[in-house]
């Protein structure tokens, strides 16, 4: 039961209907709870009770955190220090928890082959290949266990602990955010479900606009995109070099419009039921440096790497060679979060150098007022926007090819390599029925739609009014319907 389909459309409104038929707020969220575990037991109904556990794991550990020091001990100086280190203790048992959780089920066969790889020895590899075909990562786990870390490092620095386990597991298993986020924190969450009443008119419509125009970020535009994605990195063999930049250009695109569709949907559900998720994504292909695309591309795991990791490390506070190191290190380990391969840690590595060079290149221009001037004219902007988009579009190949032969071989073959003569008659004409440059025109035209978005809300600050958008609901699902492939494509960020 995905976002994009007829069965999640019954079943959104079912749990709308419910949801909003009856007043008390227990019965609520034991409506949302029903319907989370609905939606879950559609993907993996086998690992439905280890959600529950560990969820149920994380809400005892939190209330045990925020448990009040034992002030009946004339010591009360031991008193706080015994309350502090118990408190620090649980909450490095919350982490390790997660973390071990997180190892067991995507990190296992990873491990072993390295560690096979490096010793020589075939049994572990062979007990790599072998878990790793029969153990299934749980749906939505990264996330989970990144939203119960989030959880208790909140409750540990002050925050007040869930008193009800209900609500903390209508949060915990949302089933709007559960599978591919946003991350989100309960404490938003709480706060909502306290002020709740039902969405007025503009909010409906605009919880509808957002599902209509995540349908069409994933239906219409990264679907068809991922057709020409899949057709040229399963045939790198017969691939050119110009085949390649226009595959890893389109497949910066296709994921963008994919998880940014999806999260669009998510958003939109929550809003009919009375919600507001985090924004996940700020037009993060206009942004001018590393730093900034950071800021605009998957903002909740950004906000969680900075709060729960990057700060905790020292940030920028001990120094630029520590500042460096640090950002070097939270980047390896975003990689990591996004898969157990080497393509991922070098992913992770590369935007890591990359947040170096431009943070020593901020301190630079602190120092010499003509690079600052330079760097901020409009020359300067323009130069600025290729370098970061390029970077970041380059290293998209190991995110798409984490197979670390596939990628570099990708690499090696950006530049003056030619296709193979079948290539351009067998992907482009056969399978998609366009040449090379309609398909380059087609990729410049949704820039310029992208663009002419981006100067709408930043430039001249314009926003459909939701008539319009009421307007505009039916004709968007109906080209989705239509023009949409026959085969959908399962949701990149899924396997994360």
């Amino acid at each position: 039961m995905t976002f994009i389909s007829i069965a999640y459309g019954l079943f959104l409104l079912s749990v709308i209907g419910i949801y909003w038929s009856v007043q008390q707020q227990w019965l609520r969220m034991w409506a949302l709870l029903a319907a989370s575990i609905v939606f879950y037991s559609s993907f993996q109904v086998q690992y439905l009770p280890l959600l529950v556990a560990g969820t149920w794991v994380t809400f005892q550990l939190g209330q045990a955190i925020d448990l009040p020091p034992d002030w009946r001990n004339n010591d009360w100086q031991f008193a706080q220090q015994d309350w502090n280190r118990r408190r620090l203790r649980l909450l490095w048992l919350g982490i390790g928890v997660n973390v071990l959780l997180l190892v067991g089920f995507k990190y296992i066969p990873f491990l072993l082959s390295t560690i096979g790889a490096v010793l020589g020895n075939p049994d572990l590899q062979n007990s790599a290949n072998w878990t790793r075909s029969n153990l299934i990562v749980p749906l939505g786990l990264s996330f989970f266990c990144f939203e119960c870390i989030a959880y208790l490092v909140d409750v540990y620095r002050g925050a007040p602990a869930a008193q009800q386990f209900l609500k903390f597991s209508a949060y915990k298993l949302f089933f709007a955010k559960l599978i591919s986020g946003p991350i989100t924190r309960y404490h938003s969450l709480a706060a909502q479900v306290e002020t709740q009443t039902f969405p007025t008119v503009d909010r409906l419509v605009e919880g509808v606009w957002l599902i209509a125009c995540g349908a069409v970020k994933k239906g219409l535009l990264a679907d068809n995109l991922g057709v020409l994605v899949d057709l040229s990195f399963q045939n790198l063999q017969r691939a050119g070099s110009g085949d390649l930049w226009l595959a890893t250009v389109t497949y910066g695109l296709q994921l963008y419009l994919d998880f940014s569709g999806y999260v669009d949907m998510a958003r939109g559900s929550a809003v009919l039921l009375g919600f507001d998720l985090p924004q996940n994504f700020d037009f993060p292909y206009f942004s001018t440096s590393i730093a900034d695309f950071w800021r605009r591309w998957h903002m909740t795991l950004g906000d969680w790497l900075r709060n729960y990791l990057y700060f905790p490390l020292g940030g920028s506070r001990q120094g630029l060679l520590r500042t460096c190191l640090n950002l070097v290190i939270v980047m390896a380990i975003a990689g990591i979060w996004h898969g157990a391969t080497w393509g991922f840690v070098v992913w992770g590595l590369l935007h890591g150098v990359a947040l170096v060079v431009h943070r020593l290149t901020e301190a630079l221009s602190q120092r010499q007022p003509w690079l600052k001037s330079a760097w901020q004219s409009l020359p300067g902007v323009v130069l600025a926007w290729f370098l970061t988009q390029s970077m970041v579009f380059s290293t998209w190949i190991f995110f798409r090819l984490p197979d670390l032969k596939e990628s570099w071989l990708v690499v090696q073959r950006l530049w003056g390599h030619t296709a193979d003569a079948q290539f351009a008659q067998k992907v482009y004409l056969e399978a998609l029925g366009l040449a090379p440059f309609q398909i380059v025109l087609l990729l410049w035209g949704l820039g310029i739609a992208m663009g002419a978005a981006y100067l709408c809300d930043r430039a001249f600050k314009l926003q459909l009014n939701w008539h319009i958008k009421l307007m505009l609901v039916p004709l968007c699902l109906f080209a989705v319907w239509v023009l949409a492939p026959k085969d959908s494509l399962p949701y990149i960020y899924f396997d994360f």
